[in-house]
Order: C-alpha cells, then structure tokens, then sequence
C-alpha cells in the first residue's frame, strides 16, 4: 500500500509540473504579443466571478426570500 501511495504522489508530482510548465509556456507566448493586457483582465474576471459566488453562496436564499417578499407585495399576494 505505502508503494501505490508514493507511486500515486509520483505521479501527481509530475502532472502538476507538467501544468505548471504549460502554463509558463502560454504566459510566456503571451507576454511577449503586443496585442494587449490579457493576463489582467483574465485575472479581473475570474476575481468577480469567484467573488459573485462566494455571495451567492453565502446570501442566496435571504436574497431569494427578500425577492419573493417583494413580489408578493408588489402583487398583493402577502
């Protein structure tokens, strides 16, 4: 069993530099084209969606309630 399980970490060891040497890859060819800031905006937008999930996540239902409040009042129904 320690066997599998050093042959397993062996093998995530060697995906993730073979990701992390991809990635540099791909920064790299980015960074050298001209045609813009594409690392900031790429960063700027998965920073918002991450941070409109964590909310979501976090005050989905009271905001759905609240929503559902208004409705019905608005509608004459509560």
């Amino acid at each position: 069993m320690k066997n599998a399980w050093s042959q397993a970490k062996a093998i995530g060891l060697t995906a993730t530099l073979i990701c992390m040497t991809r990635v540099r890859s791909i920064g790299s060819r980015i960074h050298d084209d001209e045609s813009g800031d594409v690392p900031g905006w790429v960063m700027i937008t998965l920073m918002s969606a991450v941070l409109v999930a964590a909310l979501l996540a976090v005050a989905g239902p009271r905001l759905s309630d609240l929503f559902n409040q208004a409705i019905n009042r608005v509608s004459g129904l509560g």
